[in-house]
């Protein structure tokens, strides 16, 4: 369902593995920049579905819904719609102060193409798998470029915080965020709270905003802000949720959070573009994999809280 220069039929019922599912208006355009239209996005996530659906498993999801585009404010959609097939299961959430939720469970290609028949363009996930909402599997930093700092200047930080990774031995993976910075994964996959995950990023983003306080800091407040990468720490407790590898972003262009390497991280700070879109990241994984498989079987300890 790509770009052919023949108008998508406004709807039909197609079979996705064995699931029948009506998708309607497909020549609905989603991102009016590029033209992109409801048929093109469904078509990205049947393509990415193989390489994307193991980031999902397990894990409670939040749909980020533009139903008229991004031209148009869209809201979150934390609990699973009561009007999902019948086939499509839930999983736990923590949802907010007032309790767990049912999030959709995303762990089949039909799935995907349901949430994108939604017009979900974004996906969002916990740390934590839905069956131990207490345990992150791993922990993020989200490397968010003040004014007057491009992604060249995350590419940088992030560097520096993969020095600081290397030194207590622990590896870490770095994606873009499908908008203007850059998030660095640190997989875990074995027993430790958000007390641990939240203290020690925050405490890698004080130690390297005490050597470059002239390029980073870890407080909030964005009129501090101008001329820094801002290390944003908090998104390791319960309730937060990060935007998910391969999932598409509601920007101006149907842009992906995508996993890359160490070595593009390094042309990124010497000012190589990093934005990939959808018609970009099908052939990045064919040629070089999922940069990210490592994060879901890593098994790795942070240091012990002093």
């Amino acid at each position: 369902m790509g770009d052919s220069g023949t108008a998508a039929p406004s709807s039909q019922t197609v079979d996705v593995d064995g699931r029948h599912l009506k998708v309607s208006n497909l020549d609905k355009v989603l991102y009016p920049l590029t033209g992109t239209t409801k048929a093109d996005l469904i078509g990205y996530y049947v393509a990415i579905a193989p390489t994307m659906l193991p980031h999902l498993a397990g894990r409670g999801v939040t749909l980020v819904r533009h139903p008229n585009g991004v031209g148009e404010p869209g809201f979150f959609e934390k609990r699973c719609p009561s009007h999902r097939p019948d086939w499509l299961d839930t999983v736990d959430d923590p949802g907010d102060k007032r309790g767990a939720i049912a999030a959709c469970a995303l762990d089949e290609p039909a799935s995907l193409v349901w949430t994108a028949n939604l017009a979900a363009l974004e996906l969002h996930t916990h740390m934590a798998l839905g069956d131990d909402l207490d345990t992150p599997t791993m922990l993020v930093l989200d490397l968010d470029p003040g004014p007057d700092v491009d992604l060249s200047g995350c590419c940088e930080v992030a560097l520096w915080l993969r020095e600081i990774l290397v030194s207590v031995d622990l590896a870490g993976f770095a994606k873009t965020s499908g908008s203007k910075g850059v998030q660095l994964y640190v997989p875990l996959n074995t027993p430790h709270d958000y007390d641990h995950t939240s203290s020690f990023a925050l405490a890698m983003g004080q130690l390297l905003a005490k050597r470059e306080p002239k390029r980073v800091l870890t407080e909030m407040t964005k009129a501090k802000r101008n001329g820094k990468v801002f290390i944003d720490w908090s998104q390791n407790t319960r309730h937060k949720t990060t935007i998910t590898p391969y999932s598409t972003r509601a920007r101006d262009r149907p842009t992906v959070s995508t996993p890359i390497s160490w070595d593009e991280v390094s042309a990124g700070a010497e000012g190589e573009p990093l934005s990939f879109d959808i018609h970009d990241v099908p052939d990045r994984v064919e040629e070089f994999g999922d940069l990210f498989a490592d994060t879901l079987t890593l098994k790795q300890h942070l240091p012990q809280r002093g």
